[in-house]
């Protein structure tokens, strides 16, 4: 039988464009926010308006949304959540600045824990990568993937070559020593 450590090399051997360690699967599911310093009463009604805020951006109402979201923040400007949302819109009306310096205080907020945190910080890291920053891209996409986000764990390998080429030679060489007879 083998050990985690044994499946994770494994894995990093034939799936090289997986990051070293990724066998299972995504676990931001099982992240959470940590809401128990707000008032019950205000996190419900925060929470209803961030549902709508994300219905009305889904539906193209983006306007509609940043009131929304807005709203929430009003109610709640300690809960990182409504910032993570809004920059979520504002970065679907084309405002990266705005976007970013929600996505800043949401990262804040959070403690860089939870799912707000690992959310914010693979949008933050996809919108450095738009802007061609790939130290700070991949700086994101390692936090996230260490908070459970296999996307993240995907672009962090992306943005480093170098792990992505050792680990397909290490497969090419695995792969002959199986297949001695095959031409590489």
């Amino acid at each position: 039988m083998a050990s985690a450590h044994d499946r994770a090399v494994l894995q990093a051997i034939f799936n090289p464009t997986t990051p070293f360690g990724d066998s299972g699967p995504n676990r931001t599911e099982a992240l959470d926010d940590d809401d128990r310093g707000f008032d019950t009463g205000l996190l419900e009604q925060v929470k209803a308006l961030e549902l709508q805020g994300v219905s009305a951006a889904e539906a193209g109402d983006l306007q509609g949304a940043l009131q929304l979201f807005g709203q929430a923040i009003e109610l709640l400007p300690r809960r990182a959540s409504a910032y993570n949302n809004r920059a979520q819109a504002l970065r679907l009306r084309g405002d990266t600045a705005g976007a970013l310096e929600d996505l800043e205080r949401a990262i804040a907020l959070s403690g860089g824990t939870g799912r707000t945190a690992c959310q914010s910080l693979v949008q933050r890291g996809l919108l450095h990568r738009l802007m061609h920053q790939d130290a700070a891209a991949r700086a994101d996409f390692e936090k996230a993937a260490a908070l459970g986000s296999e996307f993240a764990r995907q672009q962090a390998v992306i943005l480093n070559p170098y792990a992505a080429l050792c680990n397909k030679m290490l497969s090419e060489v695995i792969n002959k020593l199986r297949n001695p007879d095959q031409v590489i």
